[in-house]
């Protein structure tokens, strides 16, 4: 089994950075395999809406990390997808690759948990945390929470270490992910398949 951590930050090495990897020691004590993946610096152009993932399986624009995330997800068991705090939302950068991740690859993700963190100075975590949950929920996505809303406060990695109780929600979110992925396998293993999927109805207010 594998968890895929995406740090959403512009700074490798920062806050949300030593949150993840707070969650990552804990999944690695569980025989989960990990792997963090940083996307960078680079622009990340927001979907525009041409629908030519729906034919390609992918994104249609190549010059950035979102597909190269794309065939990693395929291959991953569980997510959580971490961001500083923006304006009390997530970072620019995540928004636009979460977009066009989930537009483009909802296949690779349904019946998956994931998780979010958020990592902030002060104040703007509980809408970051809500906003980046929205993902989840729309693709029939097991959410997995921790022992308090997962977030650590700081303004540099060594104040994130000494937010101890942001510290332990992130290993708790850690051992939460790896149970709930050995319970997936285990209903795997005995027979118990995903739920029945309706054909999907779609509905507008336009009379």
């Amino acid at each position: 089994m594998k968890v895929l951590l995406v740090n959403g930050s512009p700074n490798k090495k920062g806050c949300t950075y030593t949150a993840l990897c707070e969650i990552e020691k804990e999944l690695n004590k569980q025989d989960i395999e990990t792997e963090i993946f940083y996307i960078g610096k680079k622009p990340i152009r927001g979907c525009t809406a041409c629908f030519k993932c729906m034919k390609l399986g992918k994104c249609v624009f190549n010059d950035d990390v979102v597909n190269v995330v794309l065939g990693k997800s395929d291959k991953s068991d569980g997510f959580i997808f971490g961001s500083p705090v923006h304006y009390s939302g997530p970072s620019g950068f995540i928004k636009s690759f979460l977009d066009r991740c989930f537009f483009a690859g909802s296949a690779v993700f349904e019946y998956k948990p994931g998780a979010a963190i958020v990592s902030c100075r002060r104040g703007g975590a509980t809408a970051a945390f809500e906003m980046l949950n929205k993902y989840f929920a729309i693709y029939s996505m097991p959410i997995v929470s921790s022992q308090y809303w997962n977030m650590v406060h700081g303004n540099t990695p060594q104040e994130v270490l000494q937010d101890k109780e942001g510290m332990q929600t992130m290993r708790t979110l850690g051992r939460n992910m790896a149970w709930l992925l050995k319970s997936i396998a285990a209903g795997k293993k005995a027979g118990v398949g995903l739920p029945e999927k309706e054909k999907r109805i779609r509905t507008n207010f336009i009379r």
